[in-house]
């Protein structure tokens, strides 16, 4: 229980879009997050990612990346350097799974940086169940963030985005099922899979 407290306490939250800090250069990494089922519903609740975890190699500083539902963009400052996804947090209403994943890219000194369409395909609920992930560039999905993000910061209108996409770009993991907190109820924390 203490080690998981402390380990909490380890991990930065990234610095949102109405937040930015001052405390050296920042680049505005934008993204995509696609969550979807890759078999029969076994349960009520459609997956959908809540958080990704980064890592900066150089610095071992961990950010923390919200994310708002199955489908919807992130915009977060992060400071330039050589980066690795680390983990993703997934729900599935009160369920609450996790996977360890091992995908890098680098953030450059530019104002934005769009790193692409992440594609999380979560298996049905199961022992074993994996998470299939895919990273691509899709052209669609850039112009609409590159849309929201100058329509947001007007000041932002003459700069480039720079494109970047994680390697390796497709992968798989495990996932883990977290055990529940104690508050959720008795007939969630029941498991017969």
């Amino acid at each position: 229980m203490f080690l998981l407290v402390s380990m909490q306490g380890c991990v930065t939250e990234a610095t949102s879009l109405r937040s930015p800090q001052d405390d050296g250069p920042k680049v505005l990494l934008v993204g995509k997050v696609v969550t979807l089922l890759t078999g029969e519903r076994g349960r009520k609740f459609a997956p959908a990612v809540t958080e990704i975890e980064l890592a900066e190699q150089d610095a071992g500083t961990r950010y923390r990346i919200p994310v708002d539902g199955a489908h919807e963009q992130f915009a977060v400052f992060l400071p330039p350097g050589r980066y690795e996804i680390i983990r993703v947090k997934i729900h599935e209403g009160p369920f609450l799974s996790m996977a360890v994943l091992d995908s890098s890219f680098v953030v450059e000194d530019v104002p934005i940086m769009f790193v692409g369409t992440w594609r999380f395909g979560v298996e049905s609920p199961k022992y074993g169940r994996m998470l299939f992930v895919s990273m691509t560039l899709d052209d669609k999905g850039r112009q609409q963030v590159e849309t929201d993000i100058r329509e947001t910061y007007p000041g932002l209108l003459s700069t480039s985005m720079v494109t970047a996409i994680p390697v390796p770009a497709e992968l798989q993991s495990r996932l883990y099922e977290v055990a529940p907190y104690p508050r959720i109820s008795r007939y969630f924390r029941r498991h017969y899979w």
